[in-house]
């Protein structure tokens, strides 16, 4: 992936051992020769004032702090790599300190927005109508990431079974529960799946296409979401795959699933990173008791009585 020697042992060692996706390798590449451009030279011979040079550029044309901080992230991961292979004595990152960040939520669609978006795709007729269905209601029941999603073997829903086996980030295997609406959907769409195949041969994705990815892409269907969000009246704007995964997790939060549950459905390393749907519920519960709470109302207006005397 690179003509650096460095750079090409550190992809090595990420598809090798961690086995890191080709999306992964691809936003390290990205970040990483945006350094290598930034100091026009090997990256491996890099100093600690070098690499707070390049943080400070990226402070000064307005990056980010999330950006800046995965640059250095990536940064981190590769000279701690140096060390470790004994092609540095020293990390220079090990000083440098991340950009605070804010802590960002999740976009969300109500359950009233999700019904709103799946009777759209209901109302659909034939195998684009079906397909799409089939999507939604398979994020929405399951909380896959897109990439599964699109990328998810035919072999693993052909039988009736309650769960799906799904193969997440770095090739780790979990269980996801597959409710009633979205396995009906599903055999809904198998049934129209080979108008997706004419003059193909047999594909081994659900979701097959005649791209040379083999299947229906992210971007094609994030497209194709944005079209259902449009004739059901929501904002395109906030509706992606990723925020069905959210509307997901926040929905079952909502009804009383428990938080080491959702981990192992969303298919979580940490519980840290769905900890972050518990913030979710506080900032709308606390929304709620403003909006419509009678004593909450009556401290807003002894405020605006306090402000006319």
């Amino acid at each position: 992936m690179s003509a650096d020697p460095a750079l090409g042992a550190f992809f090595e060692m990420l598809a090798a051992e961690r086995n890191a996706a080709a999306n992964t390798l691809s936003a390290y590449k990205r970040d990483l020769d945006d350094l290598s451009a930034f100091l026009k030279r090997g990256l491996a011979e890099a100093s600690s004032g070098d690499l707070r040079r390049y943080l400070g550029f990226l402070a000064d044309n307005d990056l980010s702090p999330r950006t800046q901080a995965r640059r250095l992230s990536a940064c981190k991961q590769f000279y701690r790599f140096l060390v470790e292979d004994g092609r540095r004595s020293d990390d220079p990152t090990a000083a440098l300190d991340a950009p605070k960040l804010g802590r960002p939520l999740p976009k969300l669609l109500s359950e009233a927005e999700m019904t709103a978006l799946i009777n759209v795709c209901t109302a659909l007729d034939g195998a684009e109508g079906a397909r799409l269905l089939a999507m939604i209601e398979l994020l929405y029941a399951t909380g896959l990431r897109v990439s599964e999603l699109v990328r998810m073997p035919v072999s693993v829903v052909m039988r009736d079974q309650p769960f799906l086996t799904v193969k997440g980030k770095g090739g780790k295997e979990r269980l996801v529960p597959l409710n009633g609406p979205a396995r009906g959907a599903l055999n809904a769409y198998l049934t129209l799946r080979p108008e997706f195949m004419k003059g193909m041969p047999g594909s081994p994705f659900l979701f097959p296409s005649r791209g040379k990815e083999g299947h229906l892409t992210r971007q094609r269907f994030g497209q194709l979401l944005k079209e259902i969000a449009l004739k059901a009246n929501i904002d395109p704007a906030r509706v992606s795959p990723h925020v069905l995964r959210h509307a997901f997790a926040t929905h079952l939060l909502d009804h009383g699933a428990d938080l080491r549950s959702l981990q192992k459905m969303l298919g979580h390393a940490d519980i840290s990173t769905t900890q972050i749907y518990t913030h979710v519920q506080q900032d709308r519960l606390k929304s709620l008791v403003e909006a419509h709470h009678p004593l909450a109302k009556s401290t807003s207006r002894k405020r605006d009585i306090a402000v006319k005397k």
